[in-house]
């Protein structure tokens, strides 16, 4: 088994255990996720701060069970941090102390900023790129706050607004207008951002954006760059502080948030309120990824390399290993996109899509090589995670779907992701291209010995090179654009 790392996140509500398998230097996936709602900061904020110890003995089990999971993947790393719940607590010496005897483990208590560089750093790395943005990531005991300009962590801000900090110290006593008056006050210790987007990390957010997707019907069930405007969740978060047990079902939220989800949805309506942002995005990504790739990137800066998208690479180390046919698709794809797109009305953004596409164009076969191309669109679909936007993941995803003298346009599941993808036109014009590649390297030929030309006369590509016989058979199998002519020759 490849090289594993468990990474833990001790929270003043949740306890989290993920566990990493790197693929090559910088691919990664994830083998086993685990939350425990330990609440190790229950009751403490109304005794002065101290930690329960009802509280620390459920997490001390957990913790127990935590690393019974990753001895079970051989992982060759523990890594273990606790924010807000345990830098707090007057006692927490006393509960490190005691892991530490019990289980040999090592807690690291790290620093509200911290905590919010980690979180940032994940975002910057593995959502699509955004020129600039400000993440929230409300806890339990705190909210972290990282402004991101370019991919990189700016500005890094901990303030003590929490769910289970507000909850205790105002909605048990249904003090309201006590608890925005707190938050407000807090939030005037933040600048102001100047940017319209907010990246919302953490269980409340998360919570939120997954019962708002439900609500919606949303095509991808994908959490991870889920996109909305203010305007829409506020409407929805307003539903939520109204609503009591019976309609929080209704709404899609989970019992075991009931009693903390209107302290989190009120901290966020004032965080939104007070940052006048536009644009929400839900991160699937925060502290634990954040310890992560600090792991591994130690050498690297914090970032990946430019233009390097782990996912991509993760699906290419697993499933992409038996030819480099689908590389040279990659090549050729890419070159026939840089001759047509203008004459065949793309625009010049798409080119990513398709070349991703080509390279994934062979992974399904790993899994069946009949029918092939539907286990592509499904790997794809499925685990295209990292710094890609919906749009583009339901993009590549369907591109890679074929069948014999059929459109691309006409293979779109009804009631599916098709809202996500291009007009037609730009559909099938794109998969043609992909599915044009593929053909023409039917004798698994280099992509390099192929010239590609426009023949200034009747504006036809001609494609000359060596072995296009099986090519010259196959080109019946796919539709061209109507003003695409293609000539080839030996």
């Amino acid at each position: 088994m490849a090289k594993c790392t468990a990474v833990i996140d001790i929270g003043s509500n949740s306890m989290r255990l993920a566990v990493f398998q790197k693929t090559s230097r910088f691919a990664f996936h994830i083998l086993h996720e685990v939350k425990s709602s330990v609440r190790l900061s229950e009751h403490a904020y109304k005794n002065n701060g101290y930690l329960q110890n009802e509280a620390m003995d459920r997490t001390a089990l957990a913790l127990g069970e935590f690393l019974s999971i990753a001895r079970s993947f051989n992982a060759r790393k523990v890594l273990c941090v606790a924010t807000s719940a345990l830098r707090d607590a007057p006692n927490s010496a006393a509960f490190l102390s005691r892991i530490r005897r019990e289980h040999n483990l090592a807690i690291k208590v790290i620093t509200g900023e911290r905590e919010a560089y980690l979180g940032g750093m994940a975002c910057a790395n593995l959502l699509p790129a955004i020129s600039e943005a400000v993440t929230v990531d409300v806890g339990g005991g705190s909210s972290e706050f990282t402004l991101l300009r370019n991919g990189k962590v700016e500005q890094l801000f901990s303030l003590n607004i929490g769910t289970v900090r507000i909850k205790e110290l105002f909605f048990d006593t249904n003090d309201i207008s006590g608890a925005i008056a707190y938050i407000d006050e807090a939030l005037k210790q933040l600048p102001e951002f100047n940017t319209t987007t907010l990246i919302g990390i953490g269980g409340t957010f998360r919570a939120l954006t997954r019962a708002l997707m439900k609500k919606e019907n949303y095509p991808l069930k994908k959490l991870h760059a889920y996109t909305t405007d203010t305007v829409t969740f506020s409407r929805f978060t307003d539903q939520i502080q109204e609503a009591g047990p019976k309609k929080l079902r209704s709404l899609f939220i989970k019992p075991d948030r009931f009693d903390t989800i209107k302290p989190g949805t009120l901290i966020l309506e004032r965080i939104i309120r007070y940052t006048r942002t536009k644009t929400l995005m839900c991160s699937g990504v925060g502290v634990r990824e954040g310890v992560f790739l600090n792991d591994l990137l130690r050498n690297a800066g914090d970032t990946f390399p430019a233009n390097y998208n782990p996912s991509v690479r993760y699906l290419l180390d697993t499933y992409g290993l038996h030819s480099n046919h689908a590389q040279q698709c990659a090549h050729l794809s890419k070159r026939l996109f840089e001759l047509l797109h203008v004459p065949l009305g793309i625009r010049p953004e798409y080119q990513r899509e398709l070349v991703i596409a080509a390279k994934l164009l062979s992974i399904g076969v790993d899994i069946r090589y009949y029918a092939y191309q539907r286990h592509s669109h499904y790997l794809a679909m499925s685990a295209l995670d990292y710094a890609l936007t919906h749009p583009q993941i339901a993009l590549i995803s369907h591109l890679l779907l074929f069948k014999k003298g059929h459109s691309a346009s006409a293979l779109i599941p009804k009631g599916g992701y098709g809202a996500l993808l291009p007009d037609d036109a730009t559909l099938d014009a794109l998969s043609a291209l992909l599915w044009l590649s593929h053909i023409l390297l039917a004798a698994r030929v280099d992509a390099s010995a192929l010239t590609l030309d426009m023949d200034p006369q009747s504006g036809a590509l001609v494609i000359s090179g060596k072995h296009l016989y099986l090519a010259r058979e196959q080109l019946k199998n796919i539709i061209l654009p109507k003003n695409l002519t293609l000539i080839l020759k030996d």
